[in-house]
């Protein structure tokens, strides 16, 4: 659809609940086709593709986690979904997390895979795609090299090593950087989140407003792009939040235990009922943590 006169590619199939799935940095909404189709026996599942990711537009603006949630709620309100199950992976998670901190009377349940925004730590090469110079670098990405990659991956895959599936996997999440348009949004919300130092957004101050909504957490046991433990802290910090780790999985569950991970999914929603959060109850979800101060004056 156009919305706000940009072009926005979203995939939706199924009827039922809906379920939104929000991809991570450089992947899109095809890398959750397979999770998709199978929650869509039961659910209403959207996937869109987020500003300057696949084939959404890439416009000069703002790529900010709030500008990521304030795009799915219009998209959502505009194909007329009120509430949803909001699942998030990696980047994906940071935007689960604004948009239930803006807009919290649209969200049921909240799903963070592998999530950033939980903690400093992430990988050495996503760190150094912050320095300067670097949208220099990754206009040297060419085809040649991406085949490489996924012929190298498919090798592994055919050996039995699932080290084949995140090889691959990373061969698809580089290929849009060949487009300088494409370029320019990754660094942009690259920028936004990662600095040199690490992560640069962090959630975790506001993790306790999530007590009365149903929460699960789900992390790759390999995962070396951000710490499984960063997951297992913010599930402690979550009262009633669900934990499940993937032994087979790294960085990128869906697509490398998609059915491992679409049964949590299904397991997680059919035994949590709906949270609701109305607008007029959010100043008391505020307050209950919020304790005030009076200050003494001194007269002039």
């Amino acid at each position: 659809m156009e919305l706000h006169g940009r072009r926005v590619i979203y995939r939706i199939a199924g009827s039922g609940p809906p379920v939104v799935l929000v991809h991570g940095m450089l992947n899109s909404s095809s890398h959750w086709q397979s999770v998709a189709l199978q929650l869509a026996a039961e659910h209403t599942v959207v996937a869109p593709d987020l500003i300057g990711h696949g084939d959404s537009a890439a416009p000069r603006g703002d790529y900010s986690l709030g500008a990521h949630a304030a795009s799915i709620r219009d998209l959502l309100a505009a194909i007329g979904i009120d509430r949803a199950t909001i699942v998030g992976h990696s980047l994906g998670g940071g935007v689960a997390m604004q948009f239930f901190y803006q807009f919290p009377q649209r969200v049921e349940r909240l799903v963070l895979i592998s999530s950033g925004g939980l903690g400093r730590e992430v990988s050495p090469m996503l760190r150094s795609a912050t320095l300067p110079g670097m949208g220099a670098a990754l206009s040297m990405i060419r085809p040649r090299l991406l085949g490489a990659l996924r012929d190298a991956g498919g090798q592994l895959r055919e050996r039995g090593l699932r080290g084949g599936v995140h090889l691959q996997a990373i061969a698809r999440a580089l290929r849009p950087l060949e487009n300088a348009d494409a370029r320019a949004a990754f660094l942009h919300t690259l920028r936004s989140v990662i600095d040199v130092h690490g992560q640069r957004v962090s959630a975790t101050d506001r993790l306790y407003l999530l007590e009365s909504m149903p929460t699960l957490i789900v992390w790759g046991e390999r995962d070396n792009t951000i710490p499984l433990h960063h997951g297992l802290l913010a599930h402690r910090a979550i009262p009633d939040s669900w934990w499940r780790t993937l032994p087979g999985a790294a960085h990128f569950p869906h697509l490398e235990e998609p059915d491992a991970l679409a049964e949590v999914l299904r397991e997680f929603i059919a035994q949590t009922a709906p949270g609701h959060i109305p607008d007029d109850e959010w100043g008391t979800v505020l307050a209950r943590r919020s304790p005030r101060t009076r200050l003494g004056q001194t007269a002039a």
